[in-house]
């Protein structure tokens, strides 16, 4: 088949003169020419119609439905519409559960190559390995597991899945305590009342050398039994100061409860007071001992609770060396101290001088440098020898003997006579502790002429006790030694026969009382008092007897 196609001019427009075109198709067919060739025509659509774009006359063109002509889409036009596509439903691709616990975590494709995957290697990366395998068990069996269930270690371990839980604890929002037994605004209150205020009326020293807050709060900030001592001590004796604020006499109660508390529990206090030699107390469980026996004295307690805690004291000095010298230093002379004290006001103790298997260290034997007055300068060596002729004679009372002072007391006390008059005191002369030294010996001569003599007015006695409130009346009221008068305060009261030298007794009292505030100082100026009314009232010779009246009054507190 052939066509051929020959341009012909039709017409032209006479504005532009330019001519105007029509093509004139003819098919040429190698069939015979009776044979009609129709060609294949497929009808459109509705909607390929409407795609179906016209493109603008030629100006001046005939608007003829031969010169439209019609753009067609691109390619062969479809007979049927593309139907939408519709979700294909996929059988979903099971997850693995089993792979290492990197690539669970990394969400990568594992192997599951044991004990360590490839994928890890290939990739350098540090293969964790695998979870265990959990099996189900019932509630019982996991609460009888405890702490070996994963549960319990804040792992929650599945069979489908591995994750850690975070624990249901609730989340903290204080900070922990600094100080062992210092927990609340009152008790470091206390620690403060203690460390600038209470160790000071304690001893001599009340800056430098002080044994309270050089040697006893340095340990008591490593040991909190020995700290709870340190608060109760501090609180009873603000609780003595103001009775009427509850909230310090609670708290001090407290503390108390806590150190009694960390006594019993310690084993090797226990073994030491059962007999056995080898347990060794350390240093702030010894001290515990004291410092509660200084809760007694600040509180004013006056039924004997003191006194499991002095036998304490008494027991470990006898048993145990402390290899800290300083401290053992202390300990001895603080215990005697109060030891000597007590046996001036009570029956039926004694004091540890009076053993003869009982001997202060040497290292103690420096009067000048000694935190309290008595001990390491020897007087006490002389009260105690004095307590003793005093339970000779009250034995021979009790037998109705005569003479009550035999020769033989008598002799004895002669002795101790001419070593009071040839003590030396070794402080400094004209400083407070000479004149406290001086007072101390003094008060000891008295003790020893209200022994051996008749308890009646004498001229000597008389002018030995004005002596004595002479001393009192140089000591400064604000000084250091107040912390040490009321002993010998409570022995010039006991020898006044004359009124005229009560008053300045009784302000020597008041004096204690504004410095120190210890609870016993009220109980010790009732007992002088209640000497006064006896000899007044014509029972002289029973006011030798003070230790008795102390009893039968149902008073047992340290004069110290």
């Amino acid at each position: 088949m052939s066509s051929s196609s020959q341009p012909s001019p039709t017409s032209s427009d006479s504005t532009t003169n330019t001519p105007t075109f029509s093509f004139h198709l003819s098919y040429v067919s190698d069939a015979s020419p009776t044979e009609d060739v129709a060609p294949k025509i497929e009808e459109l659509e509705d909607d390929e119609l409407e795609d179906m774009k016209v493109l603008p006359l030629v100006d001046g063109a005939d608007a003829s439905p031969n010169n439209v002509v019609a753009k067609r889409p691109r390619g062969r036009p479809r007979k049927h519409p593309i139907s939408p596509q519709s979700a294909v439903s996929k059988t979903p691709k099971g997850r693995s559960k089993t792979g290492c616990i990197t690539c669970r975590r990394r969400k990568k494709k594992c192997d599951e190559t044991k004990p360590i995957c490839v994928h890890c290697q290939k990739n350098n990366v540090h293969c964790e390995g695998y979870p265990p395998r959990a099996y189900w068990k019932s509630g019982k069996q996991r609460a009888e597991e405890g702490s070996e269930c994963p549960q319990a270690l804040g792992l929650c371990v599945s069979a489908d899945r591995y994750k850690v839980q975070r624990p249901n604890v609730e989340i903290p929002r204080e900070l922990p305590v600094l100080i062992e037994g210092v927990e609340t605004d009152i008790d470091r209150f206390f620690l403060q009342h203690f460390n600038l205020n209470l160790s000071k009326v304690l001893t001599l020293f009340t800056e430098k050398r002080n044994p309270f807050n050089e040697v006893l709060l340095p340990m008591a900030l490593r040991h909190k039994g020995l700290m709870h001592s340190l608060l109760c001590l501090s609180g009873s004796h603000l609780s003595a100061c103001e009775p009427t604020n509850s909230s310090w006499g609670e708290r001090q109660y407290y503390h108390f409860q806590c150190a009694i508390e960390n006594l019993h529990t310690d084993e090797n206090m226990a073994k030491s007071i059962a007999g056995d030699e080898t347990a060794i107390i350390d240093d702030p469980t010894v001290a515990q001992t004291l410092v509660l026996c200084l809760k007694s004295i600040c509180a004013g307690e006056v039924h004997g609770e003191y006194r499991p805690h002095m036998d304490a004291a008494r027991h470990l000095i006898q048993k145990q060396k402390s290899r800290n010298q300083e401290f053992q230093g202390f300990l001895i002379e603080f215990f005697v101290y109060h030891d000597v004290s007590n046996s001036l006001t009570s029956l039926d103790r004694h004091s540890v001088l009076m053993m003869e298997d009982f001997k202060l260290p040497e290292f103690m034997i420096q009067p000048e440098s000694g935190a309290l007055l008595g001990v390491v300068d020897g007087l006490f060596g002389y009260i105690s020898k004095i307590r003793q002729l005093r339970d000779r004679i009250r034995t021979r009372r009790k037998q109705d003997l005569k003479p009550l002072v035999d020769y033989d007391i008598l002799s004895d006390a002669q002795e101790i006579d001419a070593a009071l008059r040839d003590w030396v005191c070794c402080q400094p002369a004209d400083t407070p502790r000479w004149i406290a030294s001086m007072l101390y010996r003094q008060c000891t001569w008295l003790y020893l002429h209200r022994t051996i003599l008749p308890s009646v007015p004498n001229p000597n006695l008389r002018r030995a006790v004005d002596q004595g409130l002479l001393y009192l009346q140089h000591l400064p009221p604000d000084s250091s030694t107040q912390s040490i008068l009321l002993m010998p305060t409570f022995l010039l009261g006991c020898a006044a026969f004359h009124a005229e030298q009560r008053p300045r007794i009784q302000q020597a009292f008041a004096d204690l009382q504004a410095y120190s505030q210890n609870g016993n100082i009220t109980h010790a100026k009732a007992i002088v008092e209640k000497v006064w009314e006896m000899i007044d009232e014509g029972h002289e010779e029973e006011s030798w007897d003070w230790e008795s009246i102390m009893e039968k009054m149902g008073l047992d507190f340290l004069v110290t």
